[in-house]
């Protein structure tokens, strides 16, 4: 085994690698790593990443051989690669696909060439159930009901499972993108969206799978060109009665399809048409704890072809059960990160479907297709009130004093002059707070007990630049589309969301106007010497799984004795 000190990575038997970021190879090794390892830490010198079983199925579904998976790490590790660790990756790797499910005539198998694996899987009590209808040596026929729960629990056994079972067609939808000169909105498939929609759809192949894309590289009109290329009766879930009006409009301005074809379902309208777009609270609905989901029967109230689920990463429990019910029909999941907070990726894997398309988020800054961020932690002591308080109370109690700490009044109106006549959020977890905010700044707030039709109207006053300043709580994390928004100053956030990070940093990514700058700030407010700061840590290493860098600075008194924002690190 060679040895070469001056390489980047240090590969190490437990299947953790650690990756210097001074190394002039640190982009393009980075680039590598995150298509088959998840990154776990990201202090200042060494990134800290581990390879995961679902990490390497995900890039063997997508396409990664396991040979250049070995390739990769042997060429940059500088003390080579550990034979436990190259033997690790191919047994985990070559398992995706050892399994499959297909079709046989009229009944539903379970196939491997693998005979010993199909014994060993008819051993585990939990199967037997599922598996007692053996096929000879090499195949079992299962229920198609049983479909998505032997999924799910195969893959929970180390045993992912490869679907090349048929799909139905669903209720027949033609579906046709709009020209450029017929459309509402101009637009055309970028390379990149063209790319993703082929990794979704390759005919007769495969149906179901989750497309990675930062927020504002287009998810929803990858999604409008899947339904196209599908043309089948479709039902879109999503996160909030924000998404499915954007979502409708989308639609009726890129397709030929009109007012009568596109239905919305949430609290205020239950429309049924060929085109459904509902909200996972209203799936999710029920008057009492042990009543039953009172609209989870929207899966089969149409012969959808193809559902969609948007912000995959937010799907609750309940829809993920009656989606292992409907293997049957075609699944896209759209994200910007396949992180779940409560760590459920492997459900997401097995049930909506493994990652087929991945586009880094720093790839398409560097097209022009999403602005340029700089990221900025602004690390600002308590007030003497609020550390008083802080001493005296809880851990939990403790970060939600440190998030709402009355001193970040005076960075957010440092903030406000440096970016005076820019577009700007200011986002928050604590209503209390940004009520105080608001008043403090005159700008409105935006709150998810305010109507729709208000919270519409300031939206749209935002974009006309008629408001330069919106507060808005996490109402606004998902789905809304603020393309002009140039500044976004953080101020408290939940425990540690990576997620969280995700959707608020993507407020500000969207392309701007032509003529304008394409470029952004994104500031957290961070109380210096708390548990907010210790949670930071985590939210920081979705910046840095994406490629940003950040600087963190600090508030108080500088040289000269004046207030401002002071000395910084780069990491």
């Amino acid at each position: 085994m060679s040895w070469d000190p001056n390489l980047p990575l240090i590969v190490q038997s437990d299947l953790s690698i650690l990756l210097e970021t001074h190394h002039a190879d640190f982009e393009a090794v980075r680039g590598e790593l995150s298509r088959f390892a998840d990154l776990i830490k990201s202090p200042e010198h060494l990134h800290t990443y581990r390879i995961t079983p679902l990490s390497l199925w995900n890039a063997a579904a997508a396409g990664m051989p396991v040979d250049q998976i070995s390739a990769c790490l042997q060429k940059y590790a500088k003390f080579g690669v550990p034979t436990s660790v190259l033997s690790s990756i191919r047994k985990y790797a070559q398992r995706y696909g050892l399994l499959r499910m297909e079709d046989v005539g009229n009944e539903l198998y379970l196939v491997s060439d693998d005979t010993v694996v199909l014994k060993e899987i008819c051993a585990y009590d939990s199967l037997k159930k599922y598996v007692e209808d053996t096929r000879g040596e090499r195949a079992i026929a299962i229920s198609p009901v049983s479909r998505g729960i032997l999924k799910q629990e195969l893959t929970r056994l180390g045993y992912p499972v490869e679907d090349l079972a048929a799909y139905r067609q669903g209720e027949f939808l033609p579906i046709a993108l709009r020209d450029d000169d017929e459309a509402e909105t101009p637009f055309q498939l970028r390379d990149y969206q063209k790319q993703a929609v082929d990794a979704f759809h390759r005919i007769d192949v495969e149906g179901s799978g989750v497309l990675v894309l930062p927020c504002g590289a287009g998810k929803t009109v990858v999604g409008i060109a899947a339904m196209a290329r599908c043309k089948c009766a479709t039902l879109i879930l999503t996160s909030n009665v924000t998404s499915v009006k954007q979502w409708k409009r989308e639609i009726l301005s890129k397709t030929g399809l009109d007012q009568d074809q596109v239905g919305e379902y949430s609290g205020s309208s239950k429309e049924v048409k060929p085109i459904t777009i509902a909200t996972y609270q209203i799936l999710t609905h029920r008057g009492k704890k042990e009543d039953e989901f009172s609209h989870m029967g929207l899966f089969s109230q149409r012969e959808w072809g193809l559902i969609i689920y948007d912000e995959v990463h937010l799907l609750p429990a309940p829809v993920f059960r009656a989606t292992a019910e409907i293997q049957a029909t075609r699944r896209l999941g759209l994200t910007a990160t396949l992180i779940r907070e409560d760590g459920r990726e492997e459900d997401v894997f097995s049930l909506v479907g493994p990652k087929k398309y991945d586009m880094a988020w720093k790839e398409l800054e560097s097209m022009g297709w999403i602005a340029k961020v700089t990221c900025q932690e602004v690390r600002v002591p308590l007030s003497g009130m609020d550390r008083d308080h802080y001493g005296a109370s809880g851990a939990r109690q403790q970060f939600r004093i440190a998030g709402e700490n009355t001193a970040k009044l005076d960075v957010i109106s440092h903030l406000l002059v440096r970016h005076a006549n820019e577009p700007t959020l200011i986002i928050g977890q604590y209503l209390d707070q940004l009520a105080h905010i608001a008043a403090h700044t005159g700008a409105p707030m935006i709150s998810g007990s305010m109507p729709y039709d208000s919270r519409e109207e300031l939206y749209e006053q935002f974009k006309k630049g008629q408001l330069p300043l919106l507060i808005v709580s996490k109402v606004a994390n998902f789905a809304v589309d603020l393309p002009d928004a140039a500044v976004a100053i953080q101020v408290s956030g939940s425990y540690g969301s990576r997620q969280e990070e995700a959707q608020r940093l993507g407020r500000i990514l969207r392309p701007k106007k032509e003529g304008a700058a394409n470029t952004a700030v994104f500031y957290s407010l961070i109380s210096e010497d708390t548990k907010e700061q210790d949670f930071a840590l985590k939210r920081q290493l979705f910046l840095v799984e994406q490629g940003y860098e950040y600087a963190i600075t600090y508030w108080g008194q500088g040289t000269k004795g004046q207030e401002g924002i002071h000395t910084y690190h780069e990491v």
